[in-house]
């Protein structure tokens, strides 16, 4: 009688620990699909656009964004890297894994920003959620002398966007990103408020190495039909990206040398398709405590 409930006792010990180990691989599995799909991009924007990208909670990112003079002016400026040239220093801090904090500096009009970016969804490796949602800000103070300004709240301008992003597979990502923008103070034959619409994307050409496009096209205002002089022409940017685990180099051609983002969406007068091209470079540097 001891040995047949010993053996009862053993059958029913194998089938329980069978049934645990298939429960268990069943719920590693569901919560790998489940977990938040590969980042799209490697940098925090794609050239002038902000991507979906949010890093780690305590990681510093610093970001050197750097833009020379346009190339077809004519003058002896070497294809605009003697004539005058824009910069931004500007740094981010992610408070945790979702959220993220910035401030940067830019040399034309003397604009400081301060920027926070929030997740939203996260692109799921099961594709039950497809996309990633996030959301990007900032609000920029103009520092320039006070002569400059009727009142201190004309110096500011905002600007908000919804980015939306996708990761097709390991070498090509998409991204989709509506802004407004809104100036306190802007010239008589403009308005307050400015909608655009960002388009991006990044394909990978190897493990370190990618190629990135970046549009910025501002809706304009038409008159009968005919088009504002002030309306801002569409930007457009072609470069390259070599990234490592920590850092992100992009070089590039492109239209527009605003840097601060509502700055080409309100005010940016090149024409890609004229010659007005420009050449960049941005460089960021992660730091993970």
């Amino acid at each position: 009688m001891q040995i047949r409930n010993f053996k009862h006792n053993m059958a029913f010990l194998i089938v329980l620990l069978i049934a645990q180990s298939i429960f268990a691989q069943g719920t590693k599995k569901d919560s790998v699909e489940a977990r938040p799909a590969r980042p799209a991009f490697e940098s925090s924007f794609i050239i002038n656009n902000p991507s979906n990208v949010l890093f780690p909670k305590n990681t510093m990112e610093i970001q050197i964004k750097h833009r020379f003079g346009i190339i077809n002016t004519g003058g002896n400026d070497l294809f605009g890297i003697w004539a005058p040239s824009n910069i931004r220093l500007g740094v981010t801090y992610a408070v945790s894994d979702r959220f993220t904090i910035g401030f940067g500096t830019t040399r034309f009009n003397r604009l400081q920003d301060f920027s926070l970016k929030g997740a939203i969804l996260n692109q799921t490796r099961s594709n039950s959620m497809p996309v990633s949602v996030s959301y990007y800000g900032n609000f920029t103070i103009d520092a320039r002398p006070k002569e400059n300004f009727a009142s201190d709240q004309d110096r500011f301008s905002f600007f908000n966007q919804l980015i939306i992003a996708r990761r097709f597979g390991p070498n090509l990502s998409l991204q989709l990103a509506p802004s407004v923008s809104h100036f306190n103070m802007v010239d008589e034959n403009l308005r307050n408020d400015k909608i655009a619409l960002g388009i991006g994307g990044r394909y990978k050409l190897s493990l370190q190495t990618a190629i990135l496009f970046d549009i910025n096209a501002p809706f304009t205002h038409h008159l009968n039909g005919a088009k504002f002089d002030s309306d801002p022409e569409t930007g457009l940017a072609l470069g390259i990206e070599f990234a490592t685990a920590g850092h992100a180099f992009q070089i590039f051609i492109g239209n527009y040398s605003g840097i601060v983002p509502q700055q080409d969406s309100m005010y940016n007068q090149n024409d890609f398709f004229k010659g007005d091209i420009l050449l960049g470079f941005n460089i960021t540097r992660a730091y993970r405590f």
